[in-house]
């Protein structure tokens, strides 16, 4: 799947990085990589839903990203 969304950093449960797509659904990337750990950062990702994840945080849908690009405003 493809997610246009803004990188949000989420302070519960000890802290984690996030993404929220234009419509308002919450992503959990388990892989999200350094360069994007930025709140408000523009992002195309090209990710998998992990369906087993058990995770701590239970916040958004849990996703593997495959490939990324960042968007220019």
């Amino acid at each position: 799947m493809t997610i246009t969304g803004t990188v949000v950093y989420q302070n519960l449960e000890g802290g984690f990085w996030g993404i929220i797509d234009s419509s308002g659904k919450q992503y959990f990337p388990i892989n999200l990589p350094e360069q994007l750990k930025y709140e408000g950062k523009s992002v195309r990702v090209v990710a998998s839903t992990i369906d087993d994840d058990m995770g701590i945080s239970m916040w958004g849908t849990s996703i593997r990203i495959v490939s990324f690009e960042t968007i220019r405003p």
